[in-house]
């Protein structure tokens, strides 16, 4: 649905343009960078860039099927902070957050989401397909470098938790309070704004950012999810009205509406 795609609102947030994530080369054609790197038998980076010496700390270890869910984890919110904490340092934490969202889009194509996960594939490959998503979305450098050196370090399939991470850092950082609104129809940009404000008023917040999702089952109005797990719930919706009223006439079962 469009709207599960649209960009998250923002009030207060003043993000930068988007930039080319390439540059140009000795021989005057449009190339990404190389990350300079070389990889040592302890199996960290020696480097004299700051990304690359960044992630090379996030380390694993062994013990059990619980023990690598809590490993891969620890790992994602591991990478998501490294990659923030030097965009946050050179000023283009913004246009990162950006490269994040979007890079999420693209990976709602699960084709490309296995293509990268596969162990089998040539890394060279991934890479390959990484920098055509990074020319076509003009990702930060610093954006294509660090998804590099996650394939290097076989830890590309991990992506879907690093962007969730990365969002939770990025709002830690900047103050962010994300709401979750929920309506029947996409809502025009003033009745978003007007929300965003509400739910500033509510936690005090910074900014606020608001991602919108479609959901006909609500018959007409609107929800906001917001908080710690989304822990605060407003129900506007006509369905709550209707479900309100059948508790308040008897009904021990919800309305069932047939369209």
């Amino acid at each position: 649905m469009d709207a599960l795609k649209a960009s998250p609102v923002a009030l207060n947030v003043h993000c930068a343009p988007s930039t080319r994530a390439f540059q140009k080369g000795a021989n005057g054609s449009n190339c990404f960078k190389p990350l300079k790197s070389a990889f040592l038998r302890n199996g960290l980076y020696q480097t004299q860039n700051p990304l690359a010496a960044k992630v090379s700390q996030v380390r694993g270890g062994g013990g059990g099927h619980r023990s690598v869910v809590r490993m891969a984890e620890t790992a994602a919110g591991n990478y998501a902070t490294a990659l923030a904490e030097l965009a946050r340092s050179d000023k283009t934490l913004d246009f990162v957050n950006s490269d994040m969202e979007k890079l999420s889009q693209f990976l709602t194509d699960k084709m490309v989401y296995n293509f990268l996960a596969n162990p089998v594939v040539d890394p060279q490959k991934k890479k390959g397909v990484l920098e055509k998503i990074a020319d076509e979305a003009n990702f930060q450098p610093k954006t294509l470098n660090f998804l590099y050196i996650l394939v290097d370090n076989k830890r590309i399939d991990l992506i879907e938790d690093i962007i969730k991470e990365f969002e939770l850092v990025y709002n830690q950082m900047t103050d962010t309070e994300l709401a979750i609104v929920s309506s029947v129809v996409k809502l025009e940009n003033h009745h978003l704004a007007e929300i965003a404000k509400k739910v500033q008023s509510f936690t005090g917040s910074k900014n606020v950012r608001l991602k919108t999702v479609i959901d006909p089952s609500l018959i007409a109005g609107f929800t906001i999810r917001f908080g710690s797990s989304g822990s605060n719930f407003i129900d506007m919706s006509v369905r709550a009205e209707l479900e309100k009223l059948a508790g308040q006439i008897g009904y021990k079962e919800k309305i069932q509406l047939v369209s």
